[in-house]
């Protein structure tokens, strides 16, 4: 998943697009202050997906093209170790001027007061706010009604798998947009679960003596890898399709519902397919990424992030289908809608320079060319589109992502405060039931998180 920064040749089409791009940014660079010492103004940047990095590289030098006196700089820090050294820059008065923001943490630096408000530059400049995908700036506003980013990208989840394993088990692809689900015996999906699920004698999971203690393939990877996140990409998805919402407003919610029957069902169920052999115990998924068992032969099924099509999709000799979440008891599918900004760091020392680099990673330019990197789903509806005719220009098939937003069965992330304390105490709590440990687990966690919010 992780790899070097390479310069790469660009096609016709980009090149029209980058050739657009500079004309927009020598527009917006009209009237800029000069800058002092020896006239260059730096901006630090900062990002957690290497993946995503050549895009921003790309538009970067556009703008440095634009703006000779602006020097970009960009640095990547994988997700486990950015927000460590993200909280240390802050302290330490060496923090990036402009950062990639998830919606878990921007809540705790606002409160710090380590954000600057957006509100006034926006106005000046005019920044049409309705270009985004509806639902996204407005994710990005803090309850002191102040803006702290403007918006990159969304994702959405959905279910990859292993078009060769689904041939060997005689399934048909088309089967995997109709899946249904249930708490009670799993639907469709699970007897698709135990179906590609094979032991090490070659018998499937659905067949008379298969052995779930010793497992080749699994029909289904359990990956609890990324931080909390509130089951993105893990439970969420069943019980939101089961009626359940994480907190009782969204967002600025004071009430989680982790003791929610709806999502307590869920999650048994889920858990149940660790006993049954269809999934991997906790243990085993521990620092493995499901892109990589699917590669390997290991598992058949995995869900996942739009953000991973990349990954899914880059590795020799694997051939990657994709398919939506299975729809659920509310007669509907669910998928978590979650969107990145790029927020400007309070302390930094130009907040002009920071900004024009801010309004210009938002900008259609920008994002056009994000969208033909083709990594990730940009924020600008235009550009989204743009991304997913790069995806099928390479025999890709995202229809399964965004037709989670175009048919409205998106929820969204949950925004709160406390957010790090709760997944504090969360993210031990899961992973205790997936152990073995009782639901009850989940209803006591629950009281200690919503005690945050009646204490402040």
């Amino acid at each position: 998943m992780r790899h070097r920064v390479r310069h790469r040749m660009r096609n016709p089409r980009r090149a029209a697009l980058a050739g657009a791009a500079l004309g927009a940014v020598a527009l917006a660079a009209c009237g800029a202050p000069g800058g002092d010492g020896d006239g260059r103004r730096t901006v630090t940047y900062w990002l957690w997906d290497a993946n995503q990095q050549p895009a921003y590289q790309e538009c970067a030098d556009d703008f440095e093209a634009a703006n000779p006196g602006y020097d970009i700089v960009i640095e990547q820090r994988g997700w486990d170790h950015y927000w460590t050294a993200l909280a240390l820059g802050f302290v330490a008065e060496s923090a990036p001027d402009v950062f990639t923001d998830h919606l878990s943490t921007f809540p705790e630096w606002v409160s710090r007061g380590l954000l600057l408000p957006l509100d006034e530059y926006v106005e000046r400049d005019g920044v049409p706010l309705d270009r985004y995908e509806p639902g996204l700036a407005e994710l990005w506003v803090g309850q002191d009604g102040r803006r702290y980013g403007l918006p990159k990208d969304w994702d959405t989840v959905g279910i990859f798998y292993n078009r060769e394993m689904l041939a060997e088990a005689g399934v048909d692809e088309a089967e995997l947009a109709e899946l249904t689900w249930n708490p009670d015996d799993g639907g469709t999906f699970e007897d698709l679960v135990a179906r590609l699920t094979v032991d090490a004698h070659g018998v499937r999971g659905d067949e008379p003596g298969f052995d779930r203690n010793d497992v080749a393939v699994h029909g289904l990877w359990l990956e609890m890898d990324g931080g909390f996140n509130h089951g993105q990409t893990q439970y969420s998805i069943y019980a939101a399709a089961n009626g359940w919402q994480a907190t009782d407003v969204n967002p600025w919610g004071e009430r989680f519902n982790f003791d929610d029957p709806a999502l307590l069902e869920a999650v048994d169920w889920w858990r149940g397919l660790i006993d049954k052999g269809y999934m991997p115990p906790l243990a085993a998924q521990e620092g493995v990424q499901s892109s990589d068992q699917l590669a390997a032969g290991t598992a058949a099924m995995a869900t996942n992030g739009s953000w991973m099509i990349g990954t899914f999709h880059g590795y020799e000799g694997l051939d990657v289908g994709i398919a939506p979440t299975p729809t659920g008891p509310t007669g509907e599918r669910a998928s978590m809608f979650n969107g990145l900004a790029d927020s400007i760091h309070a302390g930094t020392d130009d907040p002009e320079a920071a900004w024009r680099w801010v309004s210009y990673l938002a900008s259609p330019a920008c994002q056009r060319v994000v969208a033909e990197h083709r990594v990730v789903f940009p924020a600008i509806t235009e550009a989204w589109e743009l991304a997913r005719e790069a995806f099928a220009a390479d025999g890709i098939d995202v229809e399964p992502f965004t037709r989670q937003v175009t048919e409205g069965t998106t929820f969204l992330f949950p925004i709160t405060q406390h957010a790090a304390d709760v997944a504090a105490i969360m993210a031990p709590a899961f992973e205790a039931v997936l152990s073995g440990a009782p639901l009850s687990t989940l209803e006591r966690a629950n009281e200690e998180v919503n005690a945050l919010f009646r204490t402040g």
